[in-house]
């Protein structure tokens, strides 16, 4: 059986740069990486997941890094969705994918840049991660053109993309939605603070109260990590010394969070306290009462994404930053008070 020794021995190289190359390290050049994949392809090596990239230059395995599986709750159809995106554009432009699922509050299980140097990756989809993940910032440093979920590149990058909502407007206009409606007492339910779509969708509230003379309240900003029960567990408290008006949730989750909390503190929705989300989850326009929020398309996102990455792959002149269209929707959870109430 041929061995990567042989295939250094033919190509005159050390076995190092064999293993470089197929690992599509920058210091080894395009020369002398397509002579090695002639070389093995000619003896029949095959180092398991790259045989299929030996014979081209072209890289045609895509890699999706995602946080939103593992520790998702079984509520949430956004992260299947954004991979069913994903898959159905790869699949349809004869690429691979290899996926890599992590768990977001940990993130420190291998490198980023080991995955994708180990299975020969031309570029990668993140979906979920943290902008304080050193592996996160450690990918960002490499060659490896990136598309990037609700995360708008800090530094201006030819290789590295993003596609999201425009979150700022999205939560202005259902922070909008609320104020129109009278409400002054809210109550922000936030998601992690270090993600950056948790920072635009607070803008975005910012920017509505702003626009209505008023400021946010920091009291009145509960960072529930776009987790159900953190949200439950937040608003009980919170309800028990405390009358809001309105609930203003970034996450359709942390809505049902509230909405139990409410409940179970003997109020009614919306008569005595209105609740907002953010995404659309199925759930939402079947429990009662129905949830006022914003609806994003993840599975178009998904494709979206996934065509963005090929296109900086394939070195095409394009956008690097694709918004997505968002829609809100308006249900039962959300009623008018009186100018007088609050």
């Amino acid at each position: 059986m041929t061995t990567i020794r042989d295939v250094a021995k033919k190509a005159g190289v050390s076995i190092s740069v064999v293993s470089k190359a197929f690992n599509n390290y920058a210091d080894v050049n395009e020369k002398t990486k397509q002579r090695i994949f002639d070389i093995a392809k000619e003896l029949n090596y095959s180092p398991n997941i790259v045989a299929k990239n030996l014979s081209s230059k072209k890289q045609m395995t895509i890699g999706l890094i995602s946080s939103g599986v593992l520790n998702q709750n079984e509520k949430d159809n956004n992260a299947f969705d954004i991979f069913k995106g994903v898959y159905t554009n790869v699949e349809e432009n004869e690429y691979e994918l290899s996926i890599f699922l992590i768990d977001s509050m940990k993130q420190k299980q291998k490198s980023y840049v080991q995955f994708c140097r180990e299975r020969n990756i031309g570029g990668a989809i993140l979906q979920g991660i943290r902008t304080d993940d050193p592996y996160f910032k450690e990918l960002m440093n490499t060659n490896i053109p990136c598309v990037l979920f609700d995360i708008i590149p800090e530094k201006n990058n030819e290789l590295i993309g993003s596609v999201s909502i425009d979150n700022v407007g999205a939560t202005k206009q259902i922070a909008e939605h609320l104020l129109e409606r009278h409400h002054r007492d809210i109550v922000v339910m936030a998601g992690i603070k270090e993600t950056h779509v948790n920072s635009e969708r607070l803008k975005g509230v910012q920017q509505a109260f702003h626009e209505y003379g008023l400021e946010v309240d920091p009291n009145k900003v509960l960072y529930a990590d776009f987790s159900e029960e953190k949200a439950y567990q937040l608003a009980k408290a919170y309800l028990k010394t405390n009358s809001p008006s309105a609930f203003l949730c970034f996450s359709d989750l942390m809505g049902f969070g509230v909405m139990k909390a409410a409940k179970e503190a003997g109020l009614r929705i919306p008569e005595d306290m209105s609740v907002t989300g953010f995404d659309d989850v199925v759930l939402s326009g079947y429990i009662q009462p129905q949830l006022t929020t914003i609806r994003q398309d993840f599975t178009k996102m998904g494709k979206v994404a996934a065509q963005l990455l090929q296109s900086l792959m394939e070195n095409k002149t394009c956008e690097k930053h694709v918004d997505v269209a968002y829609e809100l929707i308006e249900r039962e959870s959300v009623g008018t008070l009186n100018k007088t109430s609050n």
